[in-house]
């Protein structure tokens, strides 16, 4: 692993930057030909806003990597290092980029023969390497196009953006809502927990993966340095991974402490950690109780529209579940839920009970039903989170609220497994 690269005297001291910054096989070959670019099919494939640094935070960062890593292989070292200055100018706390520099630097006079000559621990080293591996993939891996993530099946006309995060690419991507549908704003580097995703008991470290919502906001001044500008926790456990035997409390979206430009890929505790320039981004698009944050071990993109179906064959049972409820007929409304349904404190046939000792008291029900939303679960494509404004009213009470169901599909319909106040 630590082998030089086949190259000039020069390149070769700067070749094991190189294979363990991960700059794949096609910047791999670039180190291996001083002075010239390699051929069109071995390039990367990226924005070409990398190549020419015309965009904005977190990509702007990424784009200045890029160009540096290019000079590099084309045994340009000065220009390489008057570009990672440029990174350094406007990131001065950004530690990747020190490292890069470090190197360049100590290039000059000596070859290299590891990354970061310095008497850091191996394991930041080993952190900040795969820091540089994610953000140029990033780059190396555009969105695919104008295609959207397939959970965000209907935003409600209130909420006016969703966040995906795609634990894989350590992305937190951010979606505008037009008329319900999704349409992409713009995407940001993220970190998540030490040990990885699918979070299961407290104190494991990993980030969890499902349906999740912004439930509050914590400001600055509430907050110690390591949590950078801002905080908005999520509603981690919720309703499903309370069901499923999952525990643990405090995941958040938050920013990096002040000395800290970002954090590795794999370095929280499970919260979502962003720069605190991106989070500050982000927080405009944050509207607490409302933003949906759905967390996937890789995201499954799908054309826009492609979700349509979906859509109308869910809100038409939840239209069929409401005007069932409205017309008293308990066990036409008891058909709507699965065998294994259940609240947080009743199961079916507790349930059961419950509604006809309810409706047995009743003349007439009204039941209005509004600002509908509609997520398919990450990984699954039988469960879809519907939640929703319900407005009750009935010969002897009163009241509104806001409702969150969870569906599953059992054989060609769709039932309801869990349903309570959101």
């Amino acid at each position: 692993m630590f082998a030089a690269l086949a190259a000039s005297p020069r390149a070769r001291r700067w070749g094991l930057a190189l294979v363990v910054a991960g700059v794949c096989g096609a910047v791999l070959a670039m180190g291996g030909h001083p002075g010239r670019y390699p051929a069109a099919t071995s390039a990367p494939v990226v924005h070409q806003a990398a190549i020419n640094g015309t965009r904005s935070g977190t990509l702007e960062v990424e784009a200045l990597l890029f160009r540096t890593l290019r000079e590099i292989s084309a045994n340009r070292l000065d220009t390489a290092l008057s570009e990672i200055d440029k990174v350094l100018v406007t990131y001065p706390n950004f530690r990747l980029a020190h490292l890069i520099k470090g190197d360049l630097l100590l290039a000059r006079r000596q070859p290299i023969t590891r990354i970061g000559n310095t008497d850091a621990p191996l394991e930041r080293i080993e952190d900040l390497r795969q820091e540089a591996r994610v953000r140029l993939a990033r780059y190396q891996n555009e969105r695919p196009g104008d295609q959207v993530p397939r959970y965000l099946v209907q935003l409600n006309s209130e909420q006016r953006h969703a966040f995906v995060v795609d634990t894989s690419k350590s992305t937190l991507y951010v979606f505008e809502n037009r008329d319900g549908e999704p349409r992409y704003v713009a995407d940001y580097y993220t970190t998540i927990g030490k040990n990885g995703i699918d979070k299961n008991r407290e104190g494991d470290q990993k980030t969890p993966l499902g349906v999740y919502h912004v439930v509050s906001s914590i400001p600055r001044q509430k907050l110690t340095d390591f949590y950078g500008t801002a905080a908005y926790p999520i509603n981690y456990p919720n309703e499903w991974d309370r069901r499923q035997g999952r525990n643990g409390f405090g995941i958040w979206l938050h920013g990096t402490p002040s000395d800290t430009y970002s954090r590795p890929p794999r370095s929280s505790d499970g919260c979502v950690v962003l720069t605190n320039q991106d989070l500050e981004a982000v927080s405009r698009n944050v509207q607490v109780g409302l933003t949906p944050v759905i967390i996937a071990d890789s995201i499954e993109w799908v054309a826009p529209g492609s979700t349509r179906d979906l859509r109308t064959e869910l809100t038409r049972q939840l239209e069929s579940w409401r005007s069932d409820w409205e017309s008293l007929d308990t066990e036409k409304y008891l058909r709507h839920y699965a065998a294994n349904f259940a609240t947080d404190k009743l199961d079916l046939e507790q349930w059961a009970a419950h509604k006809r000792a309810v409706n047995a008291s009743k003349t007439w029900v009204k039941v209005g039903v509004s600002g509908v939303s509609v997520f398919l679960y990450p990984g699954r494509s039988d469960l879809a989170v519907v939640a929703f404004d319900q407005d009750y009213a009935s010969s002897n009470l009163e009241n509104r609220m806001r409702k969150r169901q969870y569906w599953i599909k059992e054989g060609a319909g769709w039932r309801i497994i869990h349903e309570g106040a959101a």
